[in-house]
């Protein structure tokens, strides 16, 4: 697994792939700088991507979508309901970024499925909250979490969509769903863990709570 963070708000991008040596990989969340993603690509010896896997579709984790889709050739799945945000980029996008190239997804996804890509088995996980569509991957002891959770923090709410109730049971979905040595990648910041998160993020406090045992 290689992480690359990308453009003006060090948006961390995945390249995924079953095994050390092997060719086929899959893409989540090219948020910017295409040219750096094919250089790692190469550098990576991977011929063939066999997905571009999106958590949500804020502009700045879509704007190398088009160009590494048509590079690659890779089929886009993007979370059915933030599609318009994709194929409109250019509306959603704020003042001072990008342009970026809209994109027309080939396959969407609203949580519960099931993927197997490049030798990757993939749980397809609804954890709205920072975005309404926003979904997490799970592969085997790792979470793609996008802007969900991150180390020492969380997902924005303040955006269009965002909700902090909705946010807060998605992360509980999470802990409670997955073990603590579970590894995080996030959509920004470092690589952490379940654990590490739940013992020690400020904004998980309310959800330690409720794993507290009932008091005598």
């Amino acid at each position: 697994m290689r992480g690359l963070t990308v453009g003006p708000v060090q948006e961390n991008t995945y390249i995924v792939r079953a095994a050390v040596n092997a060719t086929h990989a899959i893409l989540v969340d090219p948020g910017d700088e295409p040219e750096r993603i094919e250089a790692a690509l190469e550098e990576l010896g991977i011929t063939e991507v066999d997905a571009i896997l999106l958590t949500h579709c804020h502009f700045d984790h879509i704007g190398a979508v088009a160009p590494m889709a048509r590079k690659t050739g890779a089929p886009v799945y993007c979370p059915a309901g933030e599609l318009q945000l994709l194929t409109e980029s250019a509306r959603f996008t704020p003042p001072g970024f990008g342009p970026f190239e809209s994109y027309e997804p080939e396959q969407t996804l609203s949580g519960g499925e099931h993927l197997s890509l490049a030798g990757i088995e993939l749980d397809v996980l609804s954890t709205p909250g920072h975005s309404p569509g926003h979904l997490t991957y799970a592969a085997s002891g790792a979470l793609f979490s996008g802007d969900v959770l991150f180390q020492g923090s969380v997902g924005r709410v303040d955006l269009p969509g965002g909700n902090w109730a909705t946010l807060r049971d998605s992360i509980a979905t999470l802990v409670d769903g997955y073990p603590a040595d579970t590894m995080v990648f996030p959509g920004h910041m470092g690589v952490t863990t379940l654990g590490r998160e739940l013992a020690s993020n400020p904004f998980l406090e309310e959800i330690r709570e409720r794993r507290l045992p009932a008091r005598p």
